[in-house]
């Protein structure tokens, strides 16, 4: 019950048993298709080029950004957490000339901010994190895109912490290209990398396309920009490898594939507005438990993500220990935190598989009695009793 990664739904697991495929049989291409129209919806868009990034949400991200930047490249980063540092850190790898426009860890950042920082740096790339666990905040994206568009700028967004629990209007917003994970809201396991990529943005990665020696077609050809640089996060090969021209890139992990494509029938059989409607729900009842035993919630009620929560740790109780009691006694993970937050705040999630109400008011009781037995004053009974009236406000 942490940040994730989280417990994989059983049906993911299942799936990830089926016996392997190569990966040109037409069932294992025909199952890369499913993939392909599955995450459409999910990602909130009808982009055609929606597949899968073989590797954690942090291959994504790096496919994303070094395949949409060259070095030189001026990239403005909406930063207000650990994973907006994070792009920047990418992005200083990639050679590009890195601005940001930030918020204090707990706040988001103002849409005023971010046109005035576009309009400041002239950026060819605006890449922000939609929803920062580190700080457990969700950045509003909406009129993103059109700001990024009218200034002649492709878009990126990092939704690893976010897809499947919250809602991802990729088309509506207007971003270019967003990149998400399995093992938080989508209930599979780390290892594979949703992405979806927009006609613009995939010319503009088409243009940079070196296909390796190896490999060469001749109904494939080379872009004229400069070669992405990275082979195995190279998109334009990686989207040749995805289409009908089935490039032989790499081999794709097929028990992943398969995950991912569970995770995704999962989330559609569910329908997404009841998902997005459970981790809410999941959210709300968390936050009012903790602040029912007296705890602080930590960061801005306005922009807080559902699907995991933060609160400080009491002052004259050690968070490390009260974090084991609640694993050895309870089989409970609950999250520590990063950067300048670490050892003041316990990050607590429902997400995915775990955003149950019986499992919030499980997490919520076993934190109460951990908590009690540090010699914690806080009232009996009160969190569950909140959480419960919250789940169903």
């Amino acid at each position: 019950m942490g940040p994730g990664p989280i417990n994989a739904h059983p049906r993911v697991l299942r799936a990830m048993a089926a016996d392997l495929l190569g990966q040109f049989d037409p069932e294992m291409t025909a199952y890369m298709n499913q993939v392909m129209a599955l995450y459409r919806p999910v990602f909130g868009t009808t982009n055609p080029w929606t597949m899968l990034i073989d590797g954690t949400a942090r291959a994504g991200i790096e496919a994303a950004l070094v395949s949409l930047v060259a070095p030189g490249d001026t990239v403005l980063v909406v930063n207000f957490g650990r994973f907006g540092l994070l792009l920047t850190e990418i992005l200083a790898r990639i050679g590009a000339v890195v601005e940001t426009v930030e918020a204090p860890w707990g706040e988001s950042v103002p849409i005023d901010a971010i046109a005035h920082a576009i309009e400041r740096t002239a950026p060819k790339i605006v890449a922000s994190v939609h929803g920062d666990t580190s700080t457990t905040m969700a950045q509003p994206l909406e009129g993103l895109g059109a700001l990024c568009r009218a200034a002649g700028a492709l878009s990126y967004v990092d939704a690893t912490a976010t897809i499947g629990g919250m809602e991802i209007a990729t088309d509506r917003w207007g971003i270019d290209v967003v990149t998400g994970g399995l093992q938080k809201c989508l209930g599979g396991p780390s290892g594979s990398a949703p992405i979806t990529i927009s006609d613009a943005a995939a010319a503009h990665i088409a243009a940079r396309r070196h296909v390796e020696r190896g490999i060469r077609r001749d109904d494939i050809t080379d872009g004229a920009g400069p070669r992405i640089g990275s082979n195995y996060f190279d998109l334009a090969m990686i989207m040749d490898y995805w289409s009908d021209k089935r490039l032989n890139h790499h081999t794709e992990a097929t028990s992943m594939l398969y995950a991912a494509r569970e995770c995704a029938r999962l989330a559609l059989g569910e329908g997404l507005d009841a998902r997005y409607a459970r981790h809410a729900s999941a959210g709300r009842a968390m936050t009012a438990g903790l602040r029912a035993m007296g705890l602080r919630v930590f960061g801005d009620d306005a922009h807080r993500m559902t699907n995991v929560t933060g609160v400080y740790i009491p002052e004259d109780v050690d968070g490390e220990r009260v974090r084991t009691a609640m694993r050895e006694h309870f089989e409970i993970e609950i999250g520590t935190a990063f950067g300048p937050l670490q050892g003041k705040v316990w990050r607590l999630g429902a997400m995915g598989y775990n955003a149950m109400k019986h499992k919030v008011l499980l997490t919520l009781a076993a934190l109460e009695a951990c908590l009690k037995a540090e010699g914690y004053l806080l009232p009996d009974g009160e969190a569950v009793k909140a959480a419960l009236e919250a789940w169903h406000a």
